[in-house]
């Protein structure tokens, strides 16, 4: 039987039972990526319109069919299975490889797959929904290469090999030199082999390019990891995983008491990449002091398991119910923030023995506009806002509306630009957000029994002050709380309101 082997991490290179097979056109090396990595047959005309946008349906046709032929005369057979409505191809390819070892492993595996970025150097500068389809592709396995190194480092640091770390620490750094977490990473693989040295020339270095690239200082913790005495208490807690269906989700416990909230985010995450930005670092130091805080990414984020399938309300009352097992809380105060809060209600109607109340910051019952929710944006508005949000990935996108009193801060944009391509991918978070737009939870509101309290600010750009009025109006009993300010993020502004009523909320229960 022929074996056909694709290697598209790096400039792709085609092989056919060991033989390396040149293919002069582009668009035949293009039309063979796509099916491999479509999985499943794709339609002729899907194909065509693909690689031949400009060309009128009977032209590109004919060019798929010159194409097709062009393909078989370069492998000698018949490698694409081809009917008169669909193109199919059966080939082992290595990005679907190293995506397959991020998820069951081993982590060393899947690194050693990564050779370069995906389709390195290769483009098709007239066919821009192809380019378009692999610029998100590209990002997607790039962010899981950075998850994979980073679960690596801190495994080789617990397991004592640290000069595996540092080796795995030092490719993190290179991917991305401006992120003070990747330096981060890397100082502490040097501390724990034992060379401080290199440690402080890291730290040096990162100093340095933080300055001249963005203008901007390190975070205080990188700085003190230089300090022997406070490299212990200033690590981030430990990241631990619990398996639901076949998805690993993320989730750490910090601090303690005989009260347990869970936090659940908003549509990005990233469980250590949090504790990188000092407010948010005190803001969830300050709630921990009020029990044990239980914080988890959702599936498809930051470092949990991505998945093929867009996330459901009920997706991620399944992750919360087993964070919640995994961490050995009985019953706890839920806190959803956000995107968050659908997930959250639907758990409070499933599961109103394990709550001790219910909080809802900044959330929403509906994704987008209808005749009797009128105060999201519409289908047309949400689609507009999503094309902004996935142009500016990479950088800090949206940070004017998540968080107007931070858009000239440039510490907080290089934070939040860092955290977006950790957390997630272009092409990952559309999905995402697609399900966002769709979400509707409101004949769930009047089921829900537990105890709720809506907090919501007043000048709120990304979520409007009238979703919370909603909420509290539609849930029996739950008390409205609305606070001065703009910013949507819990973390930035003053904090202290809503510290105060969280804290007076807990101890009522």
């Amino acid at each position: 039987m022929e074996r056909l082997e694709f290697r598209l991490l790096g400039f792709p290179e085609f092989r056919l039972n060991g033989r390396r097979v040149e293919l002069g056109l582009r668009k035949a090396a293009a039309l063979l990526i796509y099916l491999a990595e479509a999985g499943r047959p794709v339609g002729r005309e899907v194909a065509a319109t693909l690689l031949w946008p400009e060309t009128d349906e009977e032209a590109a046709r004919a060019r798929l069919r010159r194409t097709l032929y062009k393909i078989r005369i370069a492998f000698g057979s018949e490698v694409i299975t081809a009917t008169g409505a669909s193109l199919g191809l059966s080939v082992e390819v290595d990005s679907q490889a190293f995506e397959h070892a991020c998820n069951v492993g081993p982590l060393d595996a899947a690194v050693d797959i990564y050779k370069g970025d995906y389709l390195a150097g290769f483009s098709l500068p007239d066919c821009p929904e192809f380019e378009e389809w692999v610029f998100f592709r590209r990002e997607a396995l790039r962010s899981r290469l950075v998850q994979a190194l980073e679960r690596l480092v801190e495994a080789k640091i617990a397991g004592g090999e640290p000069r595996a770390a540092v080796v795995h620490a030092t490719r993190l750094a290179g991917l991305d030199p401006l992120s003070e977490s990747a330096h981060r990473h890397l100082i502490r693989a040097h501390l724990a082999a034992g060379d401080r040295a290199a440690a402080e020339r890291q730290i040096e270095a990162c100093v340095r390019l933080l300055r001249e690239e963005l203008g901007v200082a390190p975070d205080p913790t990188t700085l003190a990891l230089g300090e022997p005495t406070q490299v212990a208490t200033l690590d981030v807690p430990r990241t631990r995983y619990v398996e639901v269906d076949g998805i690993h989700i993320a989730f750490q416990t910090v601090g303690s008491g005989p009260l347990d909230i869970v936090l659940v985010p908003g549509f990005i995450s990233h469980v250590e990449r949090v504790w990188e930005d000092r407010s948010c670092r005190a803001w969830i130091s300050a709630v921990s002091r009020l029990g044990r805080l239980i914080l988890f990414d959702r599936r498809g984020m930051g470092l949990s398991d991505r998945v093929g399938a867009r996330p459901t309300v009920e997706a991620t009352a399944q992750d919360i119910l087993a964070v919640m097992n995994a961490a050995g809380s009985r019953r706890a105060l839920l806190i959803g923030a956000s995107e968050g809060g659908p997930g959250c209600i639907r758990f409070a109607v499933d599961h109103p023995d394990r709550l001790s109340g219910l909080v809802l910051w900044g959330s929403l019952a509906k994704g987008s506009h209808a005749p009797d929710y009128p105060f999201a944006l519409t289908v047309a508005q949400y689609e507009l806002w999503t094309q902004r949000l996935i142009a500016g990935w990479g950088g800090p996108a949206e940070i004017g509306t998540f968080a107007p009193s931070l858009a000239g801060d440039r510490q907080a944009q290089n934070w939040w630009a860092g955290l977006l391509r950790a957390a997630s991918s272009p092409g990952a978070v559309a999905g995402l957000l697609e399900a966002l737009r769709d979400t509707d939870v409101r004949h769930l509101l009047a089921k829900v029994s537990a105890r709720t309290m809506v907090l919501h600010r007043s000048g709120d750009r990304a979520v409007r002050v009238e979703a919370g009025r909603f909420l509290a109006a539609q849930i029996p009993g739950a008390r409205f709380i609305e606070v001065d300010g703009d910013d949507h993020w819990f973390w930035v502004g003053d904090q202290q309101p809503l510290l105060n009523s969280i804290s007076a909320f807990a101890r009522s229960s």
